[in-house]
Order: structure tokens, then C-alpha cells, then sequence
């Protein structure tokens, strides 16, 4: 049976207050502390309400994560004509990002939660990963047909030349991850993605 009009806003709205709390908690409370209890008495309304559209505490932070990062036009990066300058934005924001006090427990559980749950860490890739690393690759389609970068350029070992680096250094927790630190990331990069 099909939801009425009104139902379908209703649950909408819940939908929303849901991904509203776990975000909201999300900045107050420790990772492991966070609890779908929690999270439905935030939102108003019964655990049950969540367990219907997410199995998990991680799903549902994921789907809050995926509101906060998504827009309309989904994942784009800037295109100033100016490879160097698109790809410093990216760079920067990445650490930016990474080192956000609010954010970075939060992050840090979302990628234990998705190395150890088979499901969310393929909803991670389909979601997230995959449509930011496509949006990456067209930038530097970008730059390669513009002449800014080499024509053989392979767009995985791109990737992962500028985004590695601060994902390894954050990931094991090492300290650095500053302005200066993407800035020479950026540069080594290039080196080697340049004509």
C-alpha cells in the first residue's frame, strides 16, 4: 500500500529530524557514546522510526554525513581555468576537513565503522568515495585536455598522488597536517602530473 500524501511528509520530516539529531550529536557527544536511543529521543520520535530506514548507528551517521558534504548538483570541484589553484583548494580542504576538531572523532569512527561493516563500506564507496573521486578525475580531464597536466596521465594514480599522502598521514595519526603540509603534497604531485 502506497503512503498517502501526508504520511510521506510526515515521514519525510521525521527522516529529516533524525539526520538533524545524529548530526547535532554527532559534535556533542564522543563517537562511542552516540547511540540510536539517543538520537531518536533527539529527533523525537521512537527507535522503531529509525529502524526503518537504517540497520545501524553507522548507517545513520553516514546518511547525516552524506546530507552535510552533498548538494543538488552533487559532487563538483571548482574549475578556475588554474589547475594548480583548483587542485590547492582540494588539497587544503581535505586537511581542513580531516583536522576540524568537531569532525575528527567523528571521521575516525566512520572509518573503523566502514572497514569493519561489509555494507556500509560499499554504501561508502557507491556514495561518497566513487562520486568524489569521479568529480576529482573530470577536473583533471580538465586540466589534461587544457595542457596543464600530462596527456598519458592516469586518473587513479592522480588521485591517489594528491590525496594519499594526507590520507595516510591522518590515518595513522601522525601530526603536520597543516597548509604548508598540502601546499608540498600539491608540489610533489604536480612533478610528477605535469607536461
Amino acid at each position: 500500500m502506497a503512503e498517502t500524501p501526508s504520511a510521506a511528509r510526515r515521514s519525510e520530516r521525521a527522516r529529516a529530524a533524525i539526520l538533524a539529531a545524529a548530526t547535532e550529536l554527532i559534535r556533542e557527544l564522543p563517537y562511542a557514546k552516540l547511540s540510536i536511543e539517543a538520537i531518536a529521543a533527539r529527533a523525537g520520535v521512537g527507535k522503531q522510526t529509525i529502524y526503518r530506514w537504517w540497520p545501524s548507528k553507522g548507517a545513520v551517521v553516514f546518511d547525516a554525513m552524506l546530507e552535510l558534504y552533498s548538494g543538488p548538483e552533487g559532487v563538483v570541484l571548482p574549475d578556475t581555468g588554474d589547475i594548480r589553484a583548483d587542485l590547492r583548494e582540494l588539497v587544503r580542504g581535505a586537511i581542513a576537513e580531516l583536522t576540524d576538531p568537531s569532525f575528527e572523532a567523528f571521521l575516525r569512527a566512520m572509518y573503523v565503522e566502514i572497514q569493519q561493516d561489509p555494507e556500509l563500506g560499499a554504501a561508502y564507496r557507491e556514495r561518497l568515495l566513487l562520486p568524489q573521486r569521479a568529480a576529482i578525475a573530470e577536473r583533471l580531464a580538465a586540466g589534461v585536455r587544457a595542457g596543464q597536466l600530462r596527456a598519458d596521465l592516469d586518473p587513479d594514480i592522480a588521485i591517489d598522488l594528491l590525496l594519499g599522502p594526507i590520507q595516510s598521514r591522518w590515518t595513522l595519526g601522525l601530526p603536520g597536517l597543516t597548509e604548508d603540509y598540502a601546499d608540498a603534497a600539491l608540489d610533489a604531485a604536480l612533478d610528477h602530473l605535469a607536461p
